[in-house]
């Protein structure tokens, strides 16, 4: 397709989701599917107008695949419910860090006993499809900051993190693949990768939160009164606590999420001051607007957009011969037997409703997060004949992931309201 063609296709998709936002509301479906079938449609498995060939245009699609989680990660955790409690967030974290080690185990074991790859390719898949994915589970995610619905909290809050939990297995496979330095006994893996890192991103992006938040408010109020471009500011903290993260050795996924996370609540902490010593003041000034706010709605744009080009490109990748027993069989493990396993092994004894772990154990989607991982990998010199066939396991687990859960999402959320949630502990 020439430049053009990718206008008119990009843009006439756009034109007809703003047109039809009502309809597609309203519809049992996701429009992650109607991208998907189009990608499907002009891709090589119809029309053949185009090719995406993600192992020749890797280190492109690990940039676009990057940037889009970076986004949703922001978008996911500006609308974190404050104030922060370690009760509320018990779940979520048991469920980033237990059941993603055990999603990965089970299916590494999978791919090393039923697909017959080596140990290191195993754990590598494992940590490629085992996180969920924070920019195609819109749906089942908390859809406002006001949003107090623990399903949809727990959901958010895992996707937030476990696209940086995922790291440390991801740098595992490579090292068993020769292609990552483990040390001695492991090491330097479990010292850097699995310490260091997510620790110190998390602290880079919880400490920046909090400056970019007191610094905004300080300059909005009196004396200062200073005009402030939110979304200017949002994306300078995605960039610059990424590129530190990344300059010191730490996990910059888990930076960028802390980093939405801490600016929101010290956001809130400190209005929720200011309406404290103005509550006796007879005619007490309006609340300055706060950067999490403001630099939402421009997120949830660029959110849209890149998960409009980036479904259509694995559309695009898919040839009719790619469908493979070996990739379906490894999505329906993955879905029917990893993730609700992981999930219920995560979360008992947290006394979370059944309904909950049910519901949260089907709707683990996978989708750009594990595309990231997988391209990751290959710039990171995973060779040619080991790239292949994970491309494929990979790409079949994506498209069936926006094909079941974007077909079970609407009906089984509609039923979970009708029939009256659980008592939420937000």
């Amino acid at each position: 397709m020439t430049s053009a063609q990718w206008f008119m296709l990009v843009g006439g998709l756009m034109l007809v989701r703003g047109l039809t936002s009502t309809l597609l509301q309203r519809s049992p479906v996701t429009a992650a599917i109607i991208y998907l079938a189009v990608g499907l449609l002009v891709g090589p498995s119809v029309l053949n107008v185009f090719h995406f060939n993600p192992l020749k245009e890797s280190a492109l699609l690990e940039v676009l695949t990057e940037v889009a989680v970076l986004i949703s990660l922001f978008s996911a955790g500006i609308k974190m419910p404050a104030p922060f409690s370690f009760a509320r967030w018990r779940a979520p974290i048991l469920l980033a860090t237990v059941s993603m080690s055990v999603t990965v185990a089970m299916v590494a074991a999978f791919a090393c006993y039923v697909l017959r790859l080596p140990l290191g390719a195993g754990v590598l898949l494992g940590a490629i499809v085992a996180p969920t994915d924070p920019v195609l589970a819109t749906d089942v995610q908390i859809r406002h900051p006001g949003d107090r619905d623990q399903l949809r909290f727990t959901l958010t809050c895992e996707a937030g993190m476990n696209d940086g939990s995922a790291f440390p297995f991801v740098m595992l496979g490579l090292g068993l693949l020769g292609l990552h330095d483990l040390g001695d006994g492991g090491l330097r893996w479990i010292v850097v990768d699995a310490l260091w890192a997510p620790v110190g991103g998390i602290a880079i992006g919880v400490v920046a939160g909090i400056a970019l938040a007191r610094l905004g408010w300080k300059l909005r109020r009196e004396p200062h009164k200073h005009e402030l471009m939110d979304d200017f500011l949002g994306l300078g903290l995605i960039g610059v606590v990424y590129g530190l993260t990344v300059l010191l050795h730490a996990w910059g996924f888990l930076a960028v999420f802390f980093a939405a996370v801490a600016l929101r609540q010290t956001e809130m902490k400190l209005a929720k001051a200011a309406r404290a010593s103005m509550a006796a003041h007879p005619d007490p000034e309006p609340l300055p607007p706060t950067v999490s706010k403001g630099a939402l709605v421009f997120k949830e744009h660029l959110e849209r957009l890149s998960e409009l080009v980036l479904i259509i490109l694995v559309g695009g990748t898919l040839f009719l011969s790619s469908w493979s027993w070996d990739g379906v069989g490894l999505a329906l493990f993955l879905f029917m037997v990893a993730r609700p396993i992981s999930v219920l092994v995560g979360l008992l004894g947290t006394g979370t409703s059944w309904r909950i772990v049910g519901l949260t154990g089907w709707f683990g989607v996978r989708g750009i997060g594990s595309l990231y991982y997988m391209m990751y990998a290959i710039q990171h010199g995973l060779p040619e004949a080991l790239a292949l066939p994970l491309i494929n396991l990979t790409l079949i687990v994506v498209t069936l992931s926006i094909l079941l859960h974007g077909i079970s999402v609407k009906p089984l959320m509609g039923q979970f309201w009708r029939r009256g949630k659980p008592r939420t502990t937000l």
